[in-house]
């Protein structure tokens, strides 16, 4: 069944602010909170440095009617730069990898900057069937 969930970026503070999102929701965090240090080593990806490590990889709760609120911690080692306009995403779950194809292509027609869906660790299109 497709799904639609919100996805929050934050500048080191996204544990913080859903740990207060738990308390007012309830619920639990859907597969615990993943941090940068549980990222597989990946060829090509660079050293991720001690500081940053503890921080939000990915968190997931459920709010209402099967609505997630999705987080990360931006990396400033990585290039990411919290600004108004960044912080917040919608994120769709189709059904079937074509449907994503579909999105993708009719939601990026004159955009300037795009990351094509692809396999991830975190296993996106990889639980499509």
């Amino acid at each position: 069944m497709s799904k639609i969930s919100i996805y929050l970026n934050f500048q080191g503070n996204t544990e913080e602010a859903f740990n207060f999102y738990k308390s007012i929701f309830g619920g639990e965090f859907e597969g615990g909170i993943m941090r940068n240090r549980d990222i597989p080593p990946m060829p090509g990806m660079p050293e991720i440095p001690e500081k940053e490590k503890n921080m939000v990889m990915h968190v997931a709760l459920p709010i209402l009617g099967g609505t997630f609120i999705m987080g990360t911690d931006m990396l400033e080692s990585m290039g990411h730069k919290l600004i108004v306009g960044n912080n917040t995403t919608i994120n769709l779950e189709p059904d079937s990898k074509e449907e994503v194809d579909r999105l993708y292509a009719a939601l990026s027609q004159g955009s300037t900057q795009n990351m094509a869906p692809s396999d991830q660790f975190w296993g996106i299109l990889g639980r499509m069937s």
